[in-house]
């Protein structure tokens, strides 16, 4: 696949166009409430500098682990790296335009197989290769806040690499977002999940959200 110096530049501007924490992010807490069906659980959550994270007060060991997993998966894409951290190995070119506008990105090199589209200046679809299994993630709507834009509903579907058979369901997701000091944090996420004709929404509430005081690094 042949570099496309403008298949590169939109992608680039997009990526750049993402709302992420900066060097000085310092982590915070936050009191959360998981709901799946009729169950309801409730604790506490802290997000490190180095976005690692915890949950507390919570004794139900799968409920725990849920509620890690999102604030784990919403933590990595906080993480700042530049374009070439993330797809200096990659080369690009241009695929189709969609009846929405939307441009596909061709991508070969290290990530050869994955693919995008670029609408608005932001990523509306991701096609990506991931431990053994492809997911195609579309995003339908977003939030801007003024230094990068943040998905607010989008959905995501896996399938196998080899055969394109669908693993597991379709998920719906839909996040909102809260101000606090100088960082946006991650204040709900609905999540409605459709696998053999049956519909399961679960929600993470998160609430008394408090940044954490840097550490003072002594001389």
């Amino acid at each position: 696949m042949t570099e496309q110096t403008d298949a590169r530049d939109l992608l680039r501007a997009a990526y750049e166009n993402r709302y992420t924490w900066n060097k000085n992010f310092p982590g915070y807490t936050a009191d959360v409430t998981f709901t799946k069906g009729d169950e309801v659980y409730s604790g506490k959550i802290r997000i490190n500098s180095n976005l690692s994270g915890e949950v507390m007060e919570i004794e139900d060991e799968p409920a725990k682990q849920e509620i890690l997993g999102q604030i784990q998966e919403m933590a990595i894409h906080r993480i700042r790296r530049t374009f070439e951290e993330s797809h200096g190995k990659n080369t690009f070119s241009l695929g189709d335009t969609d009846e929405t506008g939307a441009v596909e990105i061709l991508v070969g090199g290290k990530a050869a197989g994955d693919r995008y589209k670029i609408r608005n200046n932001e990523v509306c679809l991701v096609h990506r290769h991931i431990h053994g299994i492809v997911v195609t993630i579309n995003t339908f709507g977003s939030h801007q806040t003024g230094e990068g834009y943040l998905s607010h509903r989008y959905d995501s579907v896996y399938h196998d690499p080899k055969t394109g058979e669908q693993k597991g369901g379709r998920y719906e997701f839909e996040d909102n977002y809260e101000k606090v000091g100088d960082y946006y944090i991650l204040t709900q996420r609905a999540i409605d999940s459709f696998e053999n004709d049956q519909k399961t929404t679960t929600e993470f509430s998160f609430s008394n959200v408090k940044l954490l005081q840097p550490v003072a690094v002594s001389v």
